[in-house]
């Protein structure tokens, strides 16, 4: 759990909330809009049921999306069968909300999401080497069944990358 808590901290954490009101966070964003959320697969962490998981940045916490035993084989199917899914003991899945970088920035904030999604991936690569554990990026998913079983619309909200952990051998 110790080790979850630094990576999502590496990756989504909050060190201040300015009067704008607006995040600082340990990642950056383009105009620090900060527009992903973070899902996770958990499928080994001591201390932790396995299943899926929503990461809320300003509790930093947990709350439960899905705890059913065939989660992780749905997610596996739509992140193309790929058996790091299943093996892996932590799959990120960061989706974008659309409207937080789009009402600064308009068409040109998706490109924008796209860059800020490489800066959150870099950094979990980072914490991952801090405390050796390995980390693999995931590009290829199914939009659609992954969003669905995120329960997010596709639209003002989209799965935009992911990747699995794990304790290196």
């Amino acid at each position: 759990m110790s080790e979850l808590s630094f990576l999502l901290w590496c990756t989504q954490g909050i060190k201040e909330v300015t009067t704008r009101p607006a995040t600082s966070r340990t990642v950056p964003s383009a105009g620090a809009r900060h527009a992903f959320e973070t899902y996770m697969l958990v499928n080994r962490v001591e201390g932790l049921q396995s299943g899926l998981y929503r990461f809320l940045a300003m509790e930093h916490k947990l709350i439960e999306i899905n705890l059913e035993p065939s989660i992780a084989e749905k997610v596996a199917e739509a992140l193309m069968g790929q058996q790091l899914v299943k093996t892996g003991a932590v799959i990120f899945i960061w989706t974008a909300v659309a409207y937080r970088m789009k009402w600064r920035y308009v068409e040109r904030g998706y490109r924008y999401l796209h860059l800020d999604a490489g800066h959150v991936c870099q950094n979990l690569y980072l914490a991952g080497e801090a405390v050796k554990i390995g980390v693999s990026a995931i590009g290829a998913f199914d939009d659609d069944g992954l969003n669905r079983l995120l329960g997010i619309d596709g639209k003002e909200q989209f799965a935009i990358y992911c990747a699995a952990v794990g304790k290196r051998k």
